[in-house]
């Protein structure tokens, strides 16, 4: 049975970018975009993870949700995944601002950040279950959660494509430690899954103190 939060998580989701799909004023007046935030518009920062760019955007990302959403709720119960959900949402955007707040020009939509967060927080609770790359290359989740935010670094980095590879980074980090604070026990029974985890997001913070990013 499908979980009623998760449901109405990915309704919002789809009835709110199909609307943008159809009306580029709606669309424009919600997305992510640094300029207007800085202007004051900070409500940008969660509507614009309600629309996506195109069908495509919108399902890969309800997709992933989908896949990964009940092993959140059934270990940690809906109420802590909808935290999860809205915390991850809310650290991508300010990551995204931290990183991006002087180019006002910058713009983004999508739920990818909180998507991020709660694969994520999966990974961290279940890091030896199997993830299925493409669908059918095995790899255990916490191979694929690690390499997952290197990629997004190097792709913070390189700046070669149109992924809001800081956002996806601000959502997993959202996920990671809001689940560690929901769940402590997991510092004493896997303590090293937890420190494997948290390298990446050690290593962007590194980086952006030297200015490498």
């Amino acid at each position: 049975m499908l979980n009623i939060f998760l449901l109405g998580i990915i309704l919002a989701n789809v009835l709110i970018s199909i609307k943008g799909f159809n009306d580029e004023y709606f669309f424009r007046k919600y997305e992510f975009h640094v300029g207007s935030i800085r202007a004051g518009e900070q409500i940008r920062m969660i509507t614009s993870a309600f629309l996506h760019a195109d069908v495509f955007h919108l399902a890969f990302n309800m997709i992933a949700l989908y896949s990964f959403a009940p092993v959140v709720f059934e270990s940690l119960g809906n109420f802590t995944f909808l935290l999860i959900y809205a915390g991850s949402l809310i650290f991508g955007s300010l990551l995204t601002m931290a990183f991006h707040g002087n180019e006002y020009s910058y713009r983004a939509v999508g739920a990818s950040g909180a998507v991020t967060g709660i694969v994520y927080s999966a990974i961290l609770l279940y890091p030896d279950m199997t993830i299925g790359i493409f669908g059918v290359i095995p790899m255990p989740a916490y191979v694929f959660g690690i390499g997952y935010l290197l990629y997004s670094i190097y792709g913070m980095k390189a700046k070669n494509d149109n992924i809001g590879h800081t956002a996806h980074f601000g959502g997993a980090i959202g996920g990671y430690v809001i689940t560690l604070l929901k769940e402590p026990a997991l510092l004493e029974h896997s303590t090293f899954m937890v420190i494997l985890l948290a390298i990446p997001i050690i290593i962007l913070f590194i980086m952006a103190k030297m200015g490498k990013l």
